[in-house]
């Protein structure tokens, strides 16, 4: 059984130390950052960057962008995102 997107975004969040939500909601800008340093994305963590940067950097870092280009990443991660996100963590 495919998970959901709920289920994937709260594996990512485990996956770096974060915590599951009782509610379907986006990442916030620390968990994007928590994502990036896992993934080997250096973030300014005293002052964090838009949440597109932080997901471009995001999919850049697990191959699914050439380049991590904000302007690509202006929106929230996508069902297949999420499970490449999820697997290259898995794989840490």
């Amino acid at each position: 059984m495919t998970p959901t997107v709920d289920e994937l975004r709260d594996e990512i969040r485990l996956a770096v130390d974060r915590y599951e939500r009782v509610e379907s909601t986006a990442f916030t800008k620390e968990a994007l950052a928590a994502i990036c340093g896992a993934v080997g994305y250096d973030v300014d963590t005293d002052r964090l960057p838009p949440k597109s940067r932080m997901r471009a950097g995001i999919l850049w870092k697990v191959g699914l962008t050439d380049e991590d280009d904000p302007a690509q990443a202006d929106r929230p991660f996508r069902t297949a995102e999420l499970e490449a996100i999820a697997e290259a963590l898995r794989d840490e």
